[in-house]
């Protein structure tokens, strides 16, 4: 019982009881513990590359490639502009290639769309000139009628034309423009010259828009070999415009 009484009952009373006897508890853990080893470090220095001289040499890689102007990865070097996360911002615009990229971003149906409203609004135009150049009494619902037949027309040979296939024959494309400008612009001469104004008043809408629409559709070249065409069938034969 008096033995019980002397035990610390609390770690206060261990700490005084190990102070008086002049032993620390963790003097006795590591008494306890596993002999450790005595030896000197390895003063040797680093076997490979330090985080320093890899940090080093990459930045004067990636300097090296900016001044030479190449992107930081083989794999973006499309000529993409991209975001942080590699997407695709805008497409690469090259010279010759600006039209095709146009073409991609609206799509040959939406320009496809846009043309042929404009050609009709052409014809729309066209067909009402005509009934002021002969001064007649200008019809408006076989105006409209014959502007709305003519509009889905339009638009499926407008996008025939913008079609992936059309787009890889640019040469055979070009060709077929300039030969219905030609024949379009040389018979419109014609007809206005040679027949009455009935058959002018419904041949001259249809053929105007056409000609203006493979005129439109070819390059500057062809374009010009078109009108000189169509200007030489004009003095050739005598004819007048008016």
């Amino acid at each position: 019982m008096a033995e019980e009484e002397t035990q610390p009952r609390n770690r206060k009373e261990r700490r005084a009881a190990a102070k008086d006897s002049g032993k620390h508890p963790s003097t006795a853990t590591i008494n306890s513990a596993p002999k450790i080893p005595m030896s000197q470090p390895d003063r040797s220095g680093p076997k490979g590359k330090t985080l320093l001289e890899i940090a080093d040499e990459r930045t004067a890689a990636l300097q090296g490639m900016m001044s030479s102007g190449q992107p930081f990865e083989k794999s973006l070097g499309d000529g993409l502009a991209r975001d942080e996360n590699g997407r695709v911002l805008l497409p690469a615009k090259d010279g010759d290639g600006d039209n095709d990229d146009d073409d991609a971003v609206m799509g040959a149906g939406a320009e496809s769309f846009f043309l042929s409203t404009s050609l009709a609004m052409v014809h729309f135009t066209l067909d009402v000139l005509v009934f002021q150049q002969y001064a007649q009494e200008i019809s408006w619902p076989a105006i409209f009628q014959r502007t709305t037949i003519a509009y889905p027309i339009l638009f499926l040979i407008v996008y025939m034309m913008k079609s992936e296939m059309a787009n890889r024959f640019q040469t055979l494309k070009q060709l077929l423009c300039l030969a219905v400008a030609v024949a379009s612009g040389c018979y419109m001469i014609y007809a206005g010259n040679t027949y009455d104004y009935f058959a002018v008043m419904k041949q001259a809408p249809p053929l105007g828009t056409l000609w203006i629409w493979s005129v439109i559709e070819m390059k500057l070249g062809y374009g010009l070999a078109s009108i000189a065409v169509d200007v030489g069938f004009l003095l050739w034969n005598g004819y007048t415009v008016f």
